[in-house]
């Protein structure tokens, strides 16, 4: 396939990464436990859910290493690229979204069966539209923070607040590669202003209260297998550590709301994405339907 097609035009799966289901019984397997749902819901998390096969892994880390490189010729579909986010000089954080435009396998991940059947049903059982993908890479011995926040902090030009975030893990990640840490029941304390989401690690503590600042010793490290992920809330406060290790910590993220969602700005959603207008319905070529209410 041409590399400098955009992909977000073709809204369903392209090549053989993953088979659609056609009934319901195929869609069963796929399907999160009540108990998996009621954990979610309490704690505001819900980790350890394998989304993809060693191979797979593999795939889609070979088409990071193409992407990375600002000369890939689909580098002019990104909406955001960073070799280097990190406010540190010390450390490095590579950071983008958009790459589901540009790749085909990072374009089939958002139609993973078990990605949007959990999705769903940890939205309540709504239909699922897309919202947008990102990648961060921390590098083996000078891997940079991605700093405590809550991910609607920075998504409050789209409403009512009905997003949800998969995590999920292109390398093993643990304490000693910065994997990502979450604060139970943090989503149970509303929107909090956003720090810089590359800079102090503790840049969110200047808006908790002194009750906020003492949960943070319950704070609960997710270590997984690569090809893992973990889903969690808008308003879980959720951050990660650099990465100190031997070893590379890649992941991308996804970020879906429930279908009926809208925009709250008449300024562009994402860069060099159409307008929509504010009061408007969040869909089209960039915020594709992924999942129908089943």
């Amino acid at each position: 396939m041409n590399q400098l097609q955009d992909l977000s035009k073709i809204h369903g799966l392209i090549g053989d990464m993953f088979q659609w289901p056609k009934t319901e019984a195929e869609w069963a397997q796929y399907r999160l436990t009540d108990e998996q749902i009621t954990f979610f819901n309490e704690n505001g998390y819900l980790p350890n859910i394998k989304l993809l096969e060693e191979w797979q892994v593999d795939k889609l880390n070979t088409e990071l290493a193409e992407i990375q490189d600002p000369a890939h010729p689909g580098s002019e579909l990104f909406y955001e690229f960073n070799s280097n986010e990190s406010a540190d000089p010390d450390l490095v954080l590579f950071h983008s979204l958009g790459h589901w435009r540009i790749t085909e396998s990072f374009h089939d991940i958002i139609w993973n069966p078990a990605f949007v059947m959990a999705a769903s049903q940890l939205l309540g059982d709504k239909a699922v539209r897309y919202w947008h993908d990102q990648l961060f890479c921390k590098p083996a011995k000078h891997g940079g923070v991605v700093a405590w926040h809550q991910d609607y902090s920075y998504w409050t030009r789209t409403k009512p607040m009905q997003h949800l975030t998969c995590w999920v893990g292109l390398d093993d990640s643990d304490v000693d590669n910065g994997c990502i840490h979450y604060i139970p029941k943090s989503h149970s304390w509303g929107l909090l202003d956003k720090p810089d989401l590359a800079g102090d690690m503790e840049g969110l503590n200047q808006y908790l209260t002194a009750k906020q600042q003492e949960q943070f010793k319950d704070k609960v490290a997710i270590e997984m297998p690569k090809g893992y992920a973990t889903f969690h809330h808008p308003l879980t406060v959720h951050g990660s550590y650099e990465n100190s290790s031997e070893r590379s910590r890649r992941h991308f993220v996804l970020n879906v709301f429930a279908d009926g969602t809208i925009s709250d700005s008449d300024e562009p959603l994402l860069e060099g994405v159409n307008v929509i207008p504010k009061g408007e319905k969040m869909e089209g070529q960039f915020f594709p339907l992924l999942f129908e209410k089943r």
